[in-house]
């Protein structure tokens, strides 16, 4: 392992997986947090392994194969959050499912920008978003792998050189000032104190507001570090960015957006032979330079966002 996956390789172990979990039950009602920690220390502790196995493994692989073994490594390790939280996990085998369907059959002239995942119920998607990061319900039935990458900071590069930018950097991490151009309040279709009113919820107690013709600057009264949609943090320069556009006003985590787009790409690699075997050779249009991106990026960044939740937690507890 990488040092960067420091933590994870602390856990790796039957002593240290016990400890780490029975500190995360014992504030819970009704559980046992000896036995419970004890029961599950072997299942937390493979779920971490194998899922920084499957990354490592889809690192050092040629492109034909990442795609399923990243979402495989994913989900490992989103398994092992789980049981912080929810030591019965998995409750039933209903929640055994990925929770997200694909298209079966691809429209004539596909693109991979174009194509849409639809969330189910039931599963580990619904189940792992609810639990991990509170969302019950999703503002879309269906959504696109464009409108899902819109949502990455890193991969907005890509966009820009193809005329189609999607984001703007605000502020940088842990910093009490955010300026938002005026160009996002007109493409919200908002006056600067509804816009305030609408990211409010998102951000830390706002403590002076000050609006000219260019741009619109919050001073909040707290350092920011964002957590969720519609704020979302650079894995490299550390900025905090925001979607021009109304319709990625999303209430999302990012590991969220990963794991739809992950599925939908581990789907297509497997099961669209000819399609995949296509972009590979020949790389026809704009889904190549985005899909290349997307991988690199999720490879290094849902690791270290899983691995800094779960050393958050273990702060929370006995910090």
């Amino acid at each position: 392992m990488s040092k960067s996956n420091e933590f994870y390789t602390y856990l790796i172990s039957q002593q240290t997986a016990h400890k780490y979990l029975y500190h995360c039950y014992k504030q819970m009602k009704d559980i046992d947090a000896e036995t419970k920690s004890y029961e599950n220390s072997n299942k937390f502790m493979y779920y971490l392994d194998h899922g920084i196995r499957f990354y490592e493994s889809g690192k050092s692989t040629d492109l034909f194969a990442k795609p399923v073994l990243f979402f495989y490594g994913m989900t490992h390790l989103l398994k092992a959050f789980l049981l912080t939280k929810r030591p019965d996990y998995p409750e039933s085998t209903i929640l055994l499912s990925h929770g997200v369907t694909a298209r079966k059959r691809k429209k004539r002239n596909y693109t991979f920008l174009d194509d849409e995942v639809k969330i189910q119920q039931n599963g580990l998607f619904p189940y792992f978003s609810e639990h991990l990061f509170s969302k019950k319900t999703f503002p879309f039935e269906k959504i696109t792998m464009e409108d899902l990458l819109s949502l990455i900071p890193e991969i907005d590069t890509i966009f820009s050189f193809h005329q189609k930018k999607k984001m703007v950097p605000v502020g940088s991490s842990e910093s009490r000032m955010l300026h938002f151009p005026s160009y996002i309040l007109d493409s919200h279709h908002l006056t600067g104190n509804a816009f305030v009113k609408k990211i409010e919820p998102y951000l830390p107690p706002i403590k002076d507001l000050d609006e000219d013709k260019l741009s619109l600057h919050l001073q909040l009264e707290e350092s920011f570090v964002p957590k969720t949609d519609p704020f979302f943090l650079h894995l490299e320069s550390k900025n905090i960015y925001f979607p021009i556009k109304r319709q990625h006003f999303l209430a999302l985590s990012e590991i969220m957006v990963h794991y739809l787009i992950l599925y939908n790409l581990s789907m297509v690699c497997r099961y669209e032979a000819e399609w995949w075997g296509d972009l590979l050779v020949s790389k026809p249009d704009i889904d190549f330079p985005l899909i290349v991106k997307f991988l690199n990026i999720t490879a290094e960044k849902i690791p270290m966002m899983i691995q800094k939740e779960l050393h958050h937690k273990l702060n929370e507890e006995i910090g």
